[in-house]
Order: C-alpha cells, then structure tokens, then sequence
C-alpha cells in the first residue's frame, strides 16, 4: 500500500495537469521499490505517465533528501548530451503531500540492480559498461556555468569538505562504532592528494542502478537520483563508479570475483580508460579515490541503517543493507592497502 494521499494527489494533478482529464481523470500509482532514500512512486494521471520522488517523512538531516537540488539540475541538463528525464513541476508546499515531492516524466527502459547484468549476452554487456563510462564523461565536460550551476557547490577543496561531511554524519550515527571506519577517518585526511582545481558537475551517487537503460538497446537513456549531486571533482563519480570491481556479489551487487572476460564485463583498467579516452583531460586515478568512495557509501549504508532504526527508511531492505556499512568499510581499507584489525568485525 501506498502511503500517498489519493484526494490530495488527485487535486494537485488536476490543477497542474488540466489537459489530462481534470478532477475526473483516472489515477493510479504504486511505490518503486529498490530506493533507500526518496520514497518513488510511478503515477499515471489520465494519459500521462509520470515519476513523482519526495522527502521521506520524519527528521532528516540539514541538506539531506534535497529534492529541490535533484529538480534544479534535471531542469540544467535539459538540452545537454546528458541523458536525464525531463523535470515537470516542483512543489514546494509539505502541506499538499505532506512532505516537498517534484514530478517528472516517465521513461520506459531498464534498470539493473546487479552488475552482473544477469539474463544479457557479454557483447550488450560490454557496451552497457562503456555506455555507462562514456555518460559519466559526457556530464563531466558539460561547464556548470553555462547551464546555470555555477553556483551549485562551491568549487575546489572538493574532498576535504566531503570527508569533512560523511566523517560528521558517522560520528553523529547513534549506532556502534566500525573500527574499520573508524581507520579510513585517519587514512583519508592523510593521503588526499594535493587539490588540482578539477570541477565538475558531479552526480555523487553515478553507478548501474542508477543508470536507464534503452528497452532493447545497450545504451543509457538516463541518469537517476540526482539528490547527491553538486560541483565537485570528477574522479570522485569515477571513483564511485568502480566500486563494483572492488566489491563482492554480495555486497550490493559488486562483481568481484567474477570472470569478467567470459561475462563480456570490461575490467576496470578498461573502463577507466574508456572514460578518459572520452572526457575532458583529467587526473589518473588513485587509491586515495577508490578508498574515498568505499569509505562514503559505508557512510550511506550507516544512514541506511540508522532510517531503518528510526522506523522511516524508504524500503524495507533497509534493514538488511545497513550492515553492508562494515563491510564497505573493510573493502575501503583494502583499497588503501592497509592491513585489517583484529576488531574489523564489529556487532554491526
């Protein structure tokens, strides 16, 4: 069941909608399933086919959830070679669904949760992979000034100010302490390369499952879930992005272990490459990047966790996926090349 108030719905479509049927068009919607953080739902209002994404219910950090961000740069990409859904309207108002929600048109593609890309021969998979590399490279070189994101984030010192936001966001976790987290909190600050002026548009959340693909061809349609996105340095989406490479098939989907070559997957020395074969000139890279990344979304799964103790996470995987904050965690130190604790699993 929905939680969606169908009245309210109803008349706020009729007044931004008109021309689908008025108070007397057929609606219908349903959640999406697989999000863990603005509650999605597919809407169909008389003709039209619609996605409306809103703010959870219940306290949520300052910044957190910005729905308002994800509208504004869906609405800057627009025109761009930067596959996005068209943005619609944005409201505002918590008082028509009780939270802010924008809607947005509905596009009819694929999506994959598992980066094995179960179910596709390895030449569709193969050309996914580097579709996906190519749209990440495409978003790169788009100039934040020239769509009107000059002031989106605010430039260089990218990641002293990203470590600085998810170190905070752990250490104010109400859950128990990762020591393996606890380690990557000193690494980090300690090996971050020396800041080179790269900015971007950076999506921040760029892997598979937030990638449409076309109905029957291997190729983005789309990039989804905006909510994390802001100016930034390009090889932390890069780095972001190659995290299945170090993660296992358990642990969200990764493909680590797997054999690449026969499933047609490109390794991730080739997938690098085929980004920076296709982007602006940017900097190689590095361990400090992969580790920055692991680190953040063990980050995430820590507020995972934390929504599902709270009782207002998105889904009800929520529950399951906050202990992958260890274990993210653990690939982090990894990729840093440093030695596990004894204490590296906690009760988490």
């Amino acid at each position: 069941m929905s939680d969606l108030d169908a009245a309210a719905l109803r008349d706020w479509l009729s007044r931004h909608f008109p021309e689908d049927g008025g108070p007397d068009a057929a609606l219908a919607f349903e959640p999406i399933s697989g999000g863990q953080s603005n509650p999605t739902y597919f809407v169909t209002w008389g003709p039209r086919r619609l996605v409306l994404r809103r703010k959870p219910a219940g306290a949520i950090l300052p910044g957190a959830h910005a729905i308002e961000r994800e509208f504004r740069v869906l609405r800057a990409l627009e025109g761009t070679n930067v596959p996005v859904p068209r943005a619609l309207v944005l409201e505002e108002d918590a008082g028509v669904l009780g939270t802010p929600f924008y809607v947005m048109e509905r596009l009819e593609g694929r999506v994959f949760s598992d980066c094995a890309l179960p179910g596709l021969s390895p030449e569709e998979r193969r050309a996914m992979y580097l579709s996906m590399a190519e749209t990440l490279a495409r978003l790169h070189a788009v100039s934040p000034d020239e769509v009107g994101l000059g002031n989106y984030g605010r430039p260089g010192g990218y990641f002293e100010r990203q470590l600085s936001r998810w170190s905070e966001q752990y250490a104010n976790s109400p859950g128990p302490r990762i020591p393996a987290l606890d380690r990557m909190m000193d690494w980090l600050p300690a090996n971050m390369p020396a800041d080179d002026g790269a900015v971007s548009i950076a999506h921040g959340d760029f892997r598979l499952g937030n990638m449409m693909f076309h109905p029957t061809e291997p190729r983005v349609i789309a990039v989804l879930d905006w909510e994390l996105s802001t100016l930034g340095h390009p090889l932390a989406d890069l780095g972001f992005c190659v995290m299945p490479w170090q993660t296992a098939p358990d642990e969200y989907g990764g493909i680590l272990g797997l054999d690449h070559a026969a499933l047609g997957i490109p390794s991730c020395e080739e997938f690098v490459a085929f980004y920076h074969a296709h982007a602006c000139p940017t900097a190689e890279l590095t361990r400090f990047h992969l580790a920055f990344a692991l680190f953040r979304f063990a980050v995430i799964f820590v507020g995972i966790a934390d929504r599902a103790g709270a009782g207002n996470a998105a889904s009800d995987e929520a529950a399951e996926l906050g202990p992958l904050a260890e274990r993210f965690a653990i690939r982090a130190m990894q990729a840093a090349g440093l030695d596990l604790p004894d204490e590296a699993v906690s009760s988490r």
